[in-house]
């Protein structure tokens, strides 16, 4: 079939012109254009497709376009809330509102790359000395008469020694300070107002670690709160990595009939690993050895 011509169209290059509001020649250019065929697009359709182009970059909604300025989905859906037919579901597809607007640079601006900086993680949280910065993590287990149960702990970033742990119950702000408050005496001699200034504990944004109580008791040691990235628990990684061996050796190796059978069990391990385990970044020494080298250095 070769280029349409315009008295084989009959009176639709009339019916265009009230449509799209350009003079009917408009229409019977873009109908008749160089290389055409039976899939070019007719008159009336390509009205209908400069109406809707005209309306989606109108934003939709003539009353209120910074409602809808760079927001594809709004453009579409103000569209249909207002019964424009040439903006509903079966007429305009999304993708087609989101390529006219990045066509015409109307979509919002928004950052380019990742919002937290490197996602390859290729920095390092290992510090040079003990009680540089701790981290801090939470993980549950079941009982058969206690139910779920839960286990805090606290983890030196350079030794990988637990400076302190808790199991408990109930896994609110109160739990989650316990294995900060047994580090602290631990590590500084004491508990008191600033006794820790200098150490910063990394945490992720569980409920426990954004509770005033929690963040207040913190802060009033002396401690900096260095909270990890929203969804990349490498951040806290050395933390997160304890909870895995934690896992792997201890909690899926057991069936706990009651909690203080579990606590026992796992205060037992916690003591091992400390004391036996040996870690390959710690030249396959352990913590405690680790540590004892580093204080006396």
């Amino acid at each position: 079939m070769g280029r349409p011509r315009p008295w084989r169209l009959g009176a639709a290059g009339d019916r265009a012109a009230p449509v799209s509001g350009l003079p009917r020649v408009t229409g019977w250019r873009r109908c008749g254009r160089a290389g055409g065929g039976a899939g070019d697009v007719g008159p009336l359709r390509w009205a209908r497709k400069a109406r809707t182009r005209c309306r989606i970059l109108d934003g939709g909604d003539d009353a209120q376009p910074a409602a809808t300025a760079g927001r594809p989905f709004r453009v579409r859906n103000r569209g249909r809330a207002r019964g424009l037919p040439i903006l509903n579901a079966d007429s305009v597809g999304g993708k087609r509102v989101l390529r006219l607007m990045r066509q015409h640079q109307l979509l919002a601006p928004r950052r380019l790359g990742p919002p937290n900086g490197d996602p390859a993680h290729a920095g390092t949280i290992i510090t040079t000395r003990p009680n540089e910065m701790w981290g801090t993590d939470a993980t549950r287990f079941y009982t058969e008469q206690d139910g779920w149960c839960w286990s805090f702990g606290a983890i030196d970033h350079y030794s990988d020694d637990l400076v302190g742990w808790h199991v408990a119950k109930l896994g609110d702000r109160w739990a989650a300070l316990e294995p900060i408050r047994q580090g602290v005496r631990q590590a500084c001699g004491g508990f008191g107002k600033d006794v820790a200034r200098g150490l910063r504990v990394r945490c992720d944004w569980g409920p426990q670690y954004i509770a005033d109580a929690w963040i207040n008791e913190v802060k009033w040691l002396g401690i900096t709160i260095s909270p990890s990235y929203v969804g990349e628990p490498e951040c806290n990684g050395v933390a997160e990595r304890f909870m895995r061996t934690l896992k792997e050796q201890c909690l899926y190796r057991h069936r706990f009939t009651s909690l203080p059978e579990a606590r026992t069990i796992i205060d037992t391990f916690i003591a091992r690993y400390n004391a036996e385990w040996l870690i390959e970044r710690l030249g396959h020494r352990t913590p405690a050895a680790a540590r004892a080298a580093a204080l006396a250095a």
